[in-house]
């Protein structure tokens, strides 16, 4: 069963992903809104990861947060623009997956 501070971190990861995407569309944050954007999910997701980080173990919680914005973000870049994805990247992102997944069944 997932409790609440893996449920936040995952979040806090989701977002992540939002901020790294809002960055490439404000392009140098000269756009107002995606700027905006940007700086409202950099925020949720400190926040969030600061929440996470009371209970969880700094290394795992970091590490599951940066891997949950790598996939999100490479997944959002090929569909967003066009970004290549080959069987490589897949099978290296695949990897970052199973690592997430193994860090959350060796956490307490």
């Amino acid at each position: 069963m997932m409790n609440m501070e893996w449920i936040l971190l995952i979040i806090a990861g989701l977002f992540e992903t939002g901020w790294a995407i809002g960055l490439k569309y404000s392009d140098g944050l000269t756009k107002f809104y995606p700027m905006v954007f940007t700086a409202i999910t950099l925020i949720l997701s400190m926040y969030l990861l600061e929440r996470a980080l009371r209970t969880l173990p700094v290394g795992t919680a970091y590490a599951v947060w940066t891997g949950i914005g790598i996939i999100g973000t490479t997944v959002l870049g090929v569909f967003l623009f066009n970004e290549s994805m080959n069987i490589t990247r897949i099978f290296f992102i695949g990897l970052i997956a199973v690592g997430i997944g193994g860090l959350k069944l060796v956490s307490t």
